[in-house]
């Protein structure tokens, strides 16, 4: 299926040629079309174009990284896969001009190729794609491409050698430092999963060994559904550099970010929102998906909403990754309460000293009342933000000011950035009295956040309805621990909704390690809390 340049503007692309000899050579991957001629849709074959754009002076390439996010089933890997195949055989690179002044190909010198995959001892789907429209290249045109060394079957394959030199390579996190900087096309696959270091490493490991090879113009694509808000993967962080980029914040450095999301579906279970969306999300790929399955599969009662978003919507997940229940919380406002002087109390403290915020929770011992001490927001300006920092001498006299008051029996603070002021507190107060609590334990973290959201469930805390802590709790959105609970169960964190955004949650933090520091206060015999009869809401 030819496609060709419709005018003589300054646009040029090796993606008509792409597309072409894909169509020409290629099958469908693996799936229900397994082995028929492989076809590229319009939206697409869009893609491909833009991937391939070149400089019209010089014919370099001018992507050296796209990123392709479509919702869960729409052959994301399966044209990965045929771009692998593509960069490893075809006319991929610049060679010159036609007589009628569209760009002529050439195959690559020594092409380099690898798929990463996100678990160890797994191809990855981009692979399984390569080989088996390899192995049907090799039935059908062989002749032209001899040499293609799958090893003993496409089923096996491990690493497939292209004669006078070339190699396509499945790697994972432990194998992507190997042939460093040999690469020409790297494709990482579903980087919405990319969550974990040994993961985000390996990503930018190879990013790094795509600068090497100048002549060989390497680049790379990440394909990926959206991601959830806060996890820090690298499809995140690649929206992030995109929208920096739009902003005009960075410099653009070749990114090519293709994104299709649904519009706002409101009910999910109101066909006449839902079903509309899906087929706009799935754009070309709607005709021969079925929408109403997985309109039904989104419904289903063990399926998390945000998740149905992100994976079928192609929307970030935000909703249901709520921390906390904003209005569970309002609920437990105790506003006409204040704990008396010389009462025993506890206090978190979390924060950073710039950009950020930092502030004190107290908790009443004998009744878990709880009320924020001080807090210290930066601007929401962000040119004041840069230059803002805590006013360090404020906070100490916060402290201060709450020992002369009450008597204070624990302090659980979180050293970063704080280190010489926690140490100089310990000091003050005593090693006993102030702890460092360090929330980057994900399991301690976890299990201290999980009882703390049991106790507002659970109506044993009140607090005094400060508008500055209601939002810093309404802010928090879960972050999957890398920890389980003792059922094998996940656990979570919490977490701004993305790392630059303004809604601060640092009163959320130490509002959970007062929390903590009440327990563990009443465990070792320090107060006897009074029990208060309420019903324990299971969510």
């Amino acid at each position: 299926m030819a496609r060709r340049k419709a005018d003589s503007d300054r646009f040029v692309s090796l993606g008509f040629t792409a597309i072409d000899w894909i169509e020409n050579y290629l099958c469908h991957g693996p799936g229900d079309v397994q082995g028929d001629d492989l076809v590229i849709d319009d939206e697409m074959a869009a893609f491909i174009v833009k991937a391939y754009r070149l400089d019209p002076a010089t014919g370099r390439r001018m992507v050296n990284r796209a990123f392709l996010s479509r919702p869960k089933g729409r052959a994301k890997s399966e044209l990965a896969g045929a771009l692998v195949c593509f960069e490893a055989l075809g006319p991929c690179r610049f060679d010159g001009w036609d007589a009628q002044g569209d760009p002529v190909g050439r195959p690559q010198v020594y092409p380099f190729i690898r798929c990463l995959a996100t678990e160890e001892n797994q191809s990855g789907n981009t692979y399984d794609n390569v080989t088996v429209m390899l192995e049907h290249l090799v039935e059908h045109t062989g002749d032209e491409f001899p040499g293609i060394d799958l090893g003993r079957s496409a089923q096996t394959s491990s690493r497939i050698f292209i004669e006078g030199g070339g190699e396509i390579v499945p790697s994972t996190s432990s194998g992507a430092a190997k042939d460093g900087g040999k690469e020409t096309f790297a494709v990482f696959d579903e980087t919405h999963l990319y969550v974990l270091p040994e993961l985000k490493s390996m990503h930018k490991t190879v990013r790094r060994n795509l600068v090497k090879r100048r002549a060989a113009e390497p680049w790379s694509l990440e394909t990926s559904t959206m991601y959830a808000v806060g996890e820090d993967s690298v499809a995140e962080a690649t929206h992030e550099y995109a929208k920096a980029v739009k902003a005009g914040r960075v410099r653009d450095g070749g990114l090519l970010f293709d994104h299709r999301e649904a519009p706002h579906v409101e009910d999910l279970h109101d066909d006449a929102q839902l079903l509309p969306a899906l087929k706009f999300v799935y754009g070309d790929a709607a005709p021969w998906m079925d929408l109403e399955r997985i309109a039904s599969d989104m419904r289903e009662p063990d399926t998390d909403p945000a998740d149905a978003r992100r994976y079928f919507l192609n929307q970030p997940g935000t909703a249901s990754a709520k921390a906390f229940d904003k209005a569970e919380w309002k609920a437990l406002a105790q506003s006409d309460f204040t704990v008396p002087e010389k009462e025993p109390i506890v206090i978190g403290f979390d924060g950073a000293k710039w950009k950020d915020a930092t502030g004190f929770v107290a908790t009443h011992l004998e009744t878990g009342h709880q009320w924020p001490l001080g807090v210290w927001e930066a601007p929401l300006n962000k040119r004041e933000a840069e230059d803002w920092e805590v006013p360090e001498r404020e906070v100490d006299l916060c402290l201060a000011l709450a020992f002369d008051t009450w008597r204070v029996v624990r302090v659980y603070a979180d050293p970063p950035w704080y280190e010489e002021t926690v140490a100089r507190w310990q000091g003050k107060y005593g090693e006993k009295v102030v702890t460092e609590w360090w929330t980057h334990r994900d399991r301690q973290m976890a299990f201290a956040l999980r009882a703390y959201r049991t106790a507002m469930s659970a109506g044993d805390l009140s607090h005094d309805g400060d508008e500055a802590f209601a939002r810093h709790i309404a802010n928090a959105v879960k972050r999957p621990a890398r920890a389980k609970d003792d059922e094998g169960k996940p656990m979570w964190t919490i977490q701004k909704d993305r790392h630059d955004s303004p809604r601060k949650i640092d009163l959320a933090m130490a509002g959970c390690l007062s929390w903590e520091a009440r327990r563990d206060a009443v465990a070792a015999g320090q107060a006897r809390p009074r029990r208060k009869s309420k019903m324990l809401i299971m969510r």
